[in-house]
């Protein structure tokens, strides 16, 4: 096994009028932060490199992260001819090019490491002309994506590629890069530790960026050290990272869901937060809280599904930021309201029936009979009206007559629902008094 020296080249071998985070691209696996399980001793990467074999991939990862170093180290520790590719500026024209090239040295014996950029860019034929190429060997392929590959990346082409996931890089992640530009510019930065906490918390995990930031810092002087709010008024900071048409969108409103239905209140604003921070739709927002008044709160509390369309109706009156409010007020009552899912999984147990049970008639007794005929035919024959019994509950049967009764709906003892259960339970008292009676008048 090739044993993988981390000692070929180090940190600070760089171009001196290049970007910082050019300059601190790892040129060894150990400078590397934040992806251990990957390139660490025991890491798949770290093994293959060892092994001079590697295979096509998917590196799966956020902003940041290391992919395109990955993809470059594989390159150069392996002999692979390094081939790159942006899926945003190239064409089927471009690959095609690329592919000849490989072909090329592969009849030399040169193998070919080909490393495309926002690989989920390229569409569904671009991504089929992969396929051959992969398959014989003419290209192992290194793809970089920031979204999910099973949304954006063709199965056909999946199958072929093993998916790595890259870790967005921790706080002492982002801490060992700063640390090493200090190093590198021989100073500090002139931020104090607050500061220094709020660049690395701004910065979401992306080590491109907080260099960026750090370059741009090291351009003042020493003196004075800022406080946050002078450094704040110093760099640029960015949005949160949110697509709202990728994986993020989806993600975020399952979070905001989930705590709402686990009575996290506290939870569920944050990820409000984060949606209509990161630009959502709150119309999208205020449908999705519909959803959950009626799958999540249903009977336990039945103001949750007018809270939620009335949180709708007054976030079309009022518009943003204001309207925002509206729906934090809705996200709090749903949050900590009494749970059921009780109507939720009686309609499902309803549908079923359902289907199974076919075209059953009801009872002739709950028919109208509007013609004599019908009324031959025995409908509406021994209907008991309900408000004309002592309870106004006349214990008769709805359900078809080859059809034994069933219980879908049970409701929990939580909120309006115990109240509803006490109320079956006296119903079914009576219904079962009523069958007695009819069974001992039968007698």
């Amino acid at each position: 096994m090739k044993k993988v020296n981390d000692n070929q080249e180090g940190l600070f071998n760089f171009k001196i009028n290049s970007p910082l985070a050019d300059r601190m691209r790892p040129k060894v696996f150990s400078d590397i932060v934040g992806q251990e399980h990957l390139i660490g001793n025991d890491g798949l990467i770290r093994r293959m490199v060892a092994q001079n074999r590697l295979i096509s991939m998917i590196l799966w990862g956020p902003p940041g992260c290391g992919k395109t170093t990955i993809a470059k180290l594989l390159s150069g520790l392996t002999g692979f001819v390094y081939e790159p590719l942006s899926a945003v500026l190239s064409g089927v024209g471009d690959l095609r090019k690329v592919f000849d090239r490989a072909k090329s040295r592969q009849q030399d014996g040169l193998r070919t490491l080909l490393f495309v950029d926002e690989i989920h860019r390229f569409n569904r034929a671009q991504q089929d002309s992969f396929l051959s190429y992969v398959e014989d060997g003419t290209v192992t392929l290194v793809g970089a994506t920031t979204e999910n590959p099973s949304f954006h990346i063709n199965a056909a082409l999946l199958s072929r590629c093993q998916v790595l996931i890259l870790n967005r890089i921790d706080e002492s992640g982002l801490e060992k890069l700063i640390s090493r530009a200090e190093t590198i510019q021989g100073r500090k930065l002139p931020i104090n530790n607050f500061a220094r906490e709020t660049l690395i918390n701004i910065v979401d995990g992306d080590g491109r960026y907080v260099l960026n930031l750090v370059e741009e810092l090291f351009t003042l002087p020493e003196n004075p050290i800022l406080d946050v709010s002078s450094m704040l008024e110093k760099v640029q900071s960015r949005s949160s990272i949110y697509d709202k048409t990728g994986e993020a969108h989806y993600n975020l409103i399952s979070a905001l869901h989930k705590s709402i239905r686990g009575s996290d209140v506290d939870a569920a604003l944050y990820w409000l937060a984060r949606m209509l921070a990161g630009g959502e739709d709150p119309y999208f927002i205020c449908r999705r809280l519909i959803r959950t008044a009626v799958e999540d709160i249903g009977m336990a509390d039945p103001q949750a599904l007018l809270q939620a369309i009335s949180s709708w109706q007054s976030y079309e009156r009022l518009g943003a930021p204001e309207g925002e409010l509206v729906i934090a007020y809705c996200v709090v009552y749903l949050a900590t309201s009494p749970k059921s899912n009780s109507v939720y999984r009686a309609f499902g147990s309803s549908l079923e029936a359902a289907k199974s049970s076919g075209s059953l008639m009801p009872p002739k007794h709950i028919l109208n009979a509007p013609t004599q005929f019908m009324k031959d035919l025995g409908y509406g024959e021994e209907y008991s009206y309900d408000h004309s019994t002592k309870d106004g509950f006349s214990g008769q049967n709805y359900f078809p007559d080859s059809l034994e009764r069933q219980n879908f709906y049970k409701p929990t003892d939580r909120g309006f629902e115990s109240e509803i259960s006490k109320r079956l339970s006296f119903w079914q008292n009576l219904r079962n008094k009523s069958v007695n009676s009819l069974k001992n008048r039968d007698d």
